[in-house]
């Protein structure tokens, strides 16, 4: 499958040339930020990995702390972001929610409900490597309810594949009992259904439940549930539908607000750069009518914007 992301491998890529012009850019009076930003955007990860390996090798020195170092505010937030491999940032993003001062939900219920079970079980693994703790207890310690259970199923990973075109109806059917027929709403059915059959089956359960209820799922949800599990669960039902429209959506709240959610901002910009950003792009397009980059645009300002629109990859 072609890569829908906005960043691509850099063609001519020479990881000590690269690594050479880094260390210049830092050295002596003064930071030019502007080469690094305009360099480290332009690598795939697999390269800035790449990178860091020669910079270490040629001046045996850490590229990582000489960056944190030598940048500043939201710039360098972001261009520590990208240095990290992608399943390690989820990894310590998900750590820095649960680990922090009351717990992020917003960034647990983005990261859980979008990454596919592969990327989860990697994620899994990245967590106990890097932070010696498992992510499941983790989570628990740090969660409560109905909500603390979905999180659960979906740290499992184990959605199941394809659609069971005998389980639809059944399925569309239980959803409605659960919620709009029943004073009072039955959860579990809610999360064991939502948290374990995958994407395209979901999506026809949805139809269905739609000529039944007369209303999409996502109007039920608003109504039956509330809190993080509403949020969560609302999240897995955009995921399910489109990950790039879901994403799209959360990048138009990100700059909507009064004041710009940075660190939403700069977690969705880098972490979708190689997946789907021109799939979210397209969708920002056509259901805002504003492009994503004038968007951006608007939103901030200096080497940090100038970043980002590197990672948004084009105006539409």
């Amino acid at each position: 499958m072609a890569s829908r992301g906005s960043v691509k491998p850099f063609v001519h890529f020479n990881a000590k040339h690269d690594a050479e012009v880094l260390r210049k850019a830092m050295k002596g009076i003064g930071t030019d930020e502007d080469t690094i930003l305009m360099l480290l955007a332009a690598r795939s990860n697999d390269q800035r990995q790449e990178i860091k390996a020669a910079y270490k090798k040629a001046f045996g020195k850490d590229l990582v702390k000489d960056l944190r170092s030598e940048l500043g505010g939201k710039l360098e937030d972001l261009i520590l972001a990208l240095m990290a491999p992608p399943t390690i940032y989820d990894a310590n993003e998900l750590h820095k929610a649960i680990k922090g001062v009351g717990t992020e939900d917003q960034v647990l219920i983005e990261i859980l409900a979008s990454r596919t079970c592969e990327e989860i079980k990697e994620i899994v693994k990245a967590y106990k490597k890097e932070h010696g703790g498992k992510l499941e207890k983790d989570i628990m310690g740090d969660t409560s309810g109905h909500y603390q259970k979905m999180l659960v199923i979906l740290v499992q990973a184990g959605r199941e594949e394809g659609v069971d075109e005998s389980r639809v109806e059944k399925d569309a059917k239980e959803l409605f009992a659960a919620g709009e027929e029943k004073f009072g709403t039955d959860e579990d059915k809610f999360i064991n259904i939502l948290g374990n059959r995958s994407a395209e089956h979901l999506r026809k359960v949805f139809e269905a439940y739609k000529k039944i209820a007369g209303c999409d799922i996502e109007e039920s949800l608003k109504e039956e549930c509330t809190g993080n599990l509403e949020a969560l669960l609302l999240a897995v039902v955009k995921c399910a539908k489109s990950v790039p429209a879901y994403f799209a959506e959360s990048l138009r709240e990100s700059m909507r607000r009064a004041g710009t959610d940075d660190e939403t901002l700069i977690r969705i910009m880098v972490s979708r750069s190689e997946v789907d950003m021109l799939d979210i792009r397209a969708v920002y397009k056509k259901k805002y009518g504003d492009s994503l980059y004038s968007s951006i645009q608007e939103d901030t300002d200096g080497d940090y914007q100038k970043a980002l629109l590197y990672l948004c990859g084009g105006n539409d």
